[in-house]
């Protein structure tokens, strides 16, 4: 199946962050100290529109599947982004997808002048870390920055 990735438009809101609200508690990222609970949630296109900000959709038949995006590491002093959010419903996981979207925010990153990539994320998301590891990510033993997601509990980074 092929499936095009593309900034989020603000038409795009409603749908993403329900993606986001049915796909974090399937991995019992549902209360507090996760992303699911950001402000940014509700309104992502607006929240993506600063410098150094990019979140794109994934879209499928027309029909937006999933997401992830860039911004800086909230605490780092401008070095360093955050993959963010990064959250596919279970029609399109398997299909390369998540390594065509993370090609697309880390290549960002770079023209974005960041020089390291951090994320965050939980014990069970095993497909997700096994991507990240494949795209060079390396686990680091605690958290950077100031996310506020004090619920995860692996953390990783990636020299840009």
């Amino acid at each position: 199946m092929s499936f095009t990735i593309r900034p989020i438009a603000p038409a795009d809101d409603a749908t993403m962050a329900a993606i986001i609200r049915s796909v974090m508690p399937e991995f019992g990222a549902g209360g507090a100290g996760f992303a699911i609970h950001d402000p940014e949630v509700a309104a992502m296109s607006a929240n993506y529109q600063a410098p150094r900000h990019r979140y794109f959709v994934v879209e499928r038949a027309g029909r937006i599947e999933g997401g992830g995006g860039i911004a800086p590491l909230a605490g780092d002093p401008g070095e360093v982004c955050e993959l963010r959010k990064m959250y596919f419903l279970p029609s399109l996981r398997g299909l390369g997808a998540g390594a065509a979207l993370m090609r697309e925010c880390l290549e960002f990153a770079r023209a974005a002048g960041f020089r390291q990539c951090y994320l965050e994320t939980l014990t069970g998301m095993d497909r997700a870390q096994a991507l990240y590891e494949r795209n060079g990510f390396r686990r680091i033993p605690g958290a950077l920055g100031h996310t506020g997601h004090f619920g995860c509990d692996r953390f990783y980074l990636l020299d840009l």
